[in-house]
This record gives structure tokens, sequence and C-alpha cells, in this order.
């Protein structure tokens, strides 16, 4: 039955999209950060793009990204990202398992969203770039 279903929300957990500090502007780097104070496993992640840019619809491939563990206080780069890929939403979504049980999360950054004027110190990168937790 559905009321059986524990309905658990994920936290200490963040994305954060970053440019990267020496190369070209074109490619930023997205990063998944585990804020708890314990390690999570199976960390499953996947990643696409979908929107229109000038009225023409526009779908990325979907990738998928696996992290056996990732420990305590600890980040993990996902993918490069380009920056034309901006003007589009851009999906990230996250399960794992914690404390023996599954979570899951779904991480949007909006059209526009990746952006200086939403810049935010990253914690444990110590940079700045663009976070959702």
């Amino acid at each position: 039955m559905l009321k059986d279903i524990p309905h658990l929300k994920v936290e200490q957990l963040a994305l954060a999209i970053v440019p990267r500090p020496d190369e070209t502007e074109e490619l930023w780097d997205a990063f998944i950060i585990n804020l708890k104070k314990e390690p999570i496993q199976s960390v499953f992640v996947n990643s696409r793009g979908y929107g229109d840019i000038n009225g023409e619809k526009m779908r990325t491939t979907t990738l998928r990204h696996f992290f056996e563990e990732l420990g305590p206080q600890q980040v993990a780069q996902i993918e490069p990202i380009q920056t034309r890929l901006f003007d589009i939403a851009n999906e990230y979504w996250v399960s794992f398992m914690y404390q023996g049980h599954m979570y899951d999360k779904k991480y949007v950054f909006v059209k526009g969203s990746i952006a200086e004027m939403n810049f935010t110190t990253i914690p444990l990168l110590d940079c700045k770039g663009v976070m959702i937790k």
C-alpha cells in the first residue's frame, strides 16, 4: 500500500555548475556535493537538457553517471556542460542509497538560471557557481 512506503526527503546533497577557472568560457563543470557526515552509496545521476532556443525545440542526449560511493563532505564531477546549453533547462535526476533506504531527487537548472547574478560560494570547492540544494 502507498501508506506503507516511506517518503524520505533528500537533505544535505547539492548540485553545482561552476565555470572552469583557466580554460575557455565555453565549458563549465557540473558537480554533485555530499554535505552529509556519512557516505552515500550507489549514486546514479541522469542528466538531460530540454527547451526552446530561437523558437526551435532542443533536446540533449540523456547521459547517465554512476558513483559507487560518495564519501562524507566529498565532491564528484558529473560532467562538463557547454555554455550554449544555459538557454535551456538542464535536469539532473539523482538516486542513491543512504542508511538502507533509496532516495531520489530531481534538480532542474531552469533556462537562464546559470548566470553570474545567481552565483554563490560552492562549499567544498571554494569557488563561485550556481548551486541547488
